[in-house]
């Protein structure tokens, strides 16, 4: 990669570069969760806005953009959910519905693969518990080692 290019990407993007970055991914999570018109089914639209944020923070890079890229993409995504499930979403209630009965059900519905669902559940542990997913990593650390 140039060296213009490395220092060019080295630099936070600003909240429209992210917006029109990611644009298209919101429009396709917007018409993948479309059943009839303009009717956008929640339920699903919630599990693919999870799926994407669990992705970029898992690995920013592959999407393009730097870790300091986040914090400005979070409100991106929050506005987002806002405009199409209503006042008061966030990423946090995203992650509530995930680990809910209604989620369970949704992520059977759309046939997701377990690792899908392990992907899922792992961020909603780490969001909604962040104490207990520590306790829960730690087991899992110390089993691997015995």
């Amino acid at each position: 990669m140039p060296a213009r290019e490395l220092w060019q990407h080295a630099l936070m993007l600003t909240s429209d570069h992210l917006k029109h970055a990611f644009e298209p991914v919101f429009v396709d999570i917007r018409e993948r969760s479309t059943v009839v018109e303009r009717f956008i089914d929640r339920n699903l639209f919630r599990l693919y806005m999870a799926t994407l944020w669990a992705n970029v923070v898992l690995s920013p890079d592959e999407a393009g953009i730097e870790e300091d890229d986040l914090p400005t993409l979070h409100d991106l995504v929050v506005a987002e959910l806002v405009e199409v499930i209503g006042i008061g979403t966030d990423l946090e209630s995203v992650f509530r519905f995930i680990s809910s009965k209604e989620g369970e059900k949704t992520m059977a519905e759309a046939k997701l693969n377990q690792t899908h669902k392990d992907l899922l559940q792992y961020f909603s542990s780490m969001i909604l518990d962040p104490d207990g997913h520590k306790r829960w990593m730690e087991e899992i650390r110390d089993d691997l080692k015995n």
